[in-house]
């Protein structure tokens, strides 16, 4: 179309005679030249014309010869005609129906042929003709919309209970469309809820039944509805009611949208909340309000007990750190998989976090059948797991707490922990049932172990030294080096604070602490001729540090810093921790010892190791145990029989022999004449501060120690 300002451009088709000249005159007479007339006479050159899409409006005679302008009308728009179309002249309106079909928008007879008709014609063409073109952009638009749109829409009438369903509506469910006419099914309302699952249908007449009742301003609900695969979708359905003068809904359209992959991500993410995502066990959370349940359950039926079961994985850091997290990983998995297998029917296994699992087992009556489900998950855990080819064990200490009057989730799950403290502190393999003495353990614990990070971060430990004795010719040949708890910080037993650092992984700052603090002491020694070269320092050295894989450079650090040889640092290792270890602990001892430290193996007697074990360790001394010692004399004993068993082993490896708690002359004269080389005790020296063993020192004469245990 023109602009306001512009004349309209009129396409006139007439051969020129009569109604057509007429009108040719009018609308080129008017003096302000509003239209600008496009005359054709003949069909041919106004169809030309026609094509060329130049002008906003049509007037074609009826009659163009031996043609009619029908004719035209139809040859010359193969759709809606892109500007409106008005026919002239003639006495009546036969042609009317098809005028109308072809697009054409008004027709003036000839006896109504006057400017005031033509042009109110023309105004009126132009308007209706842009009112048509509008309504098709929007039925267009729509139409599109519909055909792009992931929803599927519905209509439904009220009055007759015809309902409409889109294509894609029935796409959605995997159907082709039902019904008469496009998306109308015969079955009226049913085709729709006939689909939606039992379990869903109540509550979604109900949300039809308010919305239409005027209780909720629109229909909204979810449900699922059956696929043609047999299997259920998620829809979520939207709508809105139409409603006569009086309120009364009449029409109710609206969408439907697949949901199935939004509620698959929610309900993936709620179990991811609540699950472990390694194991698919039940996380803490979840365990907690399990248990929480079975709580209030017990509340309502005291039959109905519960107990919760606390583990975790001996070591399984060394797992980690040794093998890779990808192995550490499997081993959980293959673990949470058979400890699963080994509870009853409704007991609950959780991952509580790292390698702690919990149990929560329902209907337990008394502590025994709580024993005997720890039991069981303990044989479950015995036999080795195959990882791929590789063998490793699990073990696993087990605490149990019962549920009782009053006692919530969180607490009797905390019980359970403190229970595994003291599992744990019996040794592996072992479970141990809370009772309230223990939590004052665990607070005295939780607070000495607080007082040993400050004393190793403050490098506050005391380190005692006894001498070990030559028993041929009473000179020192070696100290052990001794961890004291500082003497102002109270009276702690080595027992007790060893114990803690090796539980909390503080043991490997510890160890390393006495070793430098030893090896500097030893140094001072020698520079102040106290000790002669050959004399060295012993120092334990806990299983848990074997897990260090800094073990031997911590060494090595430690005597480049002390500037004494690698010959002179003698590492003790008691017999059952070296039988503990025999697979891993070759490798780590080749390590630490390759530059020329010796390695004593403390405790001898106690770990039944056997001679092939022996061969496996650069071993160069063995220390009998102190419970030998003491027995030594004694009418009936057997002590003295594997004293000297022990001694004959020793020296047919080429080791030497160091007795361990030489308390009296004879203890000392018979294991000199069962031909042990060298012995410690009280009855030489108990083990004492640095300041006392220089004086020590100072004063030693090794002829009053063969005085000591000379034959009588």
């Amino acid at each position: 179309m023109t602009g306001d300002d512009s004349p309209l451009r009129v396409l006139l088709v007439e051969n020129g005679r009569g109604d057509g000249h007429t009108a040719r005159s009018l609308l080129a007479h008017r003096s302000d030249a509003r239209f600008a007339v496009d005359w054709r006479a003949r069909y041919s050159d106004g169809l030309a014309a026609i094509r060329e899409g130049r002008h906003d409006v049509y007037l074609i005679g009826r009659r163009l010869g031996g043609r009619s302008g029908v004719e035209l009308v139809r040859e010359a728009f193969a759709g809606r005609p892109p500007a409106p179309v008005i026919l002239l002249g003639g006495e009546r309106a036969e042609t009317e129906t098809a005028a109308l079909e072809l697009g054409v928008v008004d027709q003036l007879l000839a006896a109504e042929l006057d400017l005031p008709s033509l042009e109110r014609s023309i105004r009126w063409a132009l308007r209706h003709h842009r009112v048509i073109a509008d309504l098709a952009r929007s039925e267009e638009r729509y139409s599109l919309a519909i055909r792009a749109a992931n929803d599927g829409i519905w209509d439904w009438d009220l009055m007759t209970d015809a309902l409409y369903l889109s294509p894609r509506w029935w796409a959605i469910i995997g159907r082709p469309p039902h019904g008469d006419g496009p998306g109308h099914d015969g079955r009226g309302p049913s085709a729709w809820l006939e689909l939606v699952h039992p379990g869903d249908a109540p509550r979604v007449r109900a949300a039809i039944a308010a919305h239409l009742d005027g209780r909720s301003s629109q229909l909204q609900v979810e449900h699922r509805i059956r696929h043609a695969d047999g299997g259920w979708r998620w829809v979520a359905v939207r709508g809105l009611a139409i409603r006569a003068a009086d309120g009364v809904p009449t029409r109710m359209a609206g969408f439907l949208s697949d949901v199935t992959d939004r509620r698959r991500a929610q309900a993936q993410l709620a179990h991811d909340a609540l699950h472990d995502t390694l194991t698919g066990l039940p996380n803490r959370t979840l365990f907690a309000d399990r248990v929480g349940q079975s709580l209030q359950r017990a509340r309502r039926d005291p039959s109905a007990a519960c107990a919760v079961l606390l583990f975790d994985v001996d070591r399984f850091k060394l797992v980690n750190d040794s093998l890779g997290r990808k192995v550490g990983d499997a081993l959980l998995v293959a673990l949470a998989a058979r400890v699963a297998s080994a509870l009853r029917p409704g007991d609950t296994v959780a991952r509580l976090g790292g390698d702690e699992f919990a149990v929560l087992a329902q209907d337990v009556a008394d502590a025994g059948d709580a024993s005997l489900i720890a039991a069981r998950i303990l044989r479950a855990l015995d036999a080795p797991f195959d990882l791929g080819g590789r063998v490793l064990f699990a073990n696993v200490s087990i605490g149990i707490a019962l549920g009782a009057a009053g006692i919530g989730a969180d607490e009797l799950i905390a019980n359970a922990d403190i229970a595994t403290y003291d599992a744990k502190r019996r040794g592996r393999g072992r479970t141990a049932l809370f009772h309230e003495g223990m939590r004052r353990r665990v607070i005295d614990r939780l607070a000495r172990e607080s007082e040993l990070r400050q004393v190793v971060e403050g490098c506050l430990l005391g380190i005692h030294y006894q001498p070990i004795v030559n028993l041929a010719s009473g000179e020192i040949s070696g100290m052990e080096a001794l961890a004291r708890w500082p003497a102002d910080w109270g009276a702690v037993p080595p027992s007790e604070f060893i114990s803690i650092a090796e539980d909390t992984g503080i043991i490997a700052a510890l160890g390393q602490q006495v070793l430098r603090k030893a090896l500097a002491t030893l140094s001072k020694w020698r520079r102040a001729g106290l000790v002669s070269e050959g004399v060295c320092m012993s120092v334990n050295l806990s299983g848990r540090q074997l897990d260090d894989p800094g073990l031997g450079e911590q060494v090595r650090a430690a005597i480049e810093l002390a500037q004494v040889p690698p010959e002179a640092l003698k590492l003790e290792i008691t017999e059952t921790t070296l039988v503990s270890e025999l697979e891993r602990a070759p490798g780590v001892f080749a390590d630490v010892c390759a530059g020329g430290v010796g390695l004593h193996l403390d405790d001898f007697g106690t770990g039944y190791s056997s001679l092939s074990a022996l061969h496996r360790f650069p071993v160069d001394a063995l220390k009998i145990d102190r419970s030998f010692v003491a027995d030594l004399g004694r009418d009936g004993g057997d002590s003295e029989v594997i004293v000297r068993s022990t001694v004959a082993m020793a020296h047919s490896l080429g080791l030497p022999v160091i007795a361990e708690g030489i308390e009296t002359p004879e203890q000392g004269r018979r294991l000199r004449s069962l031909g042990c080389e060298f012995g410690q005790g009280h009855l030489f020296s108990p083990a004492i501060s640095s300041r006392e063993t220089t004086r020590l020192l100072r004063a030693w004469r090794p002829a009053r120690v063969l005085e000591l245990i000379a034959e009588p």
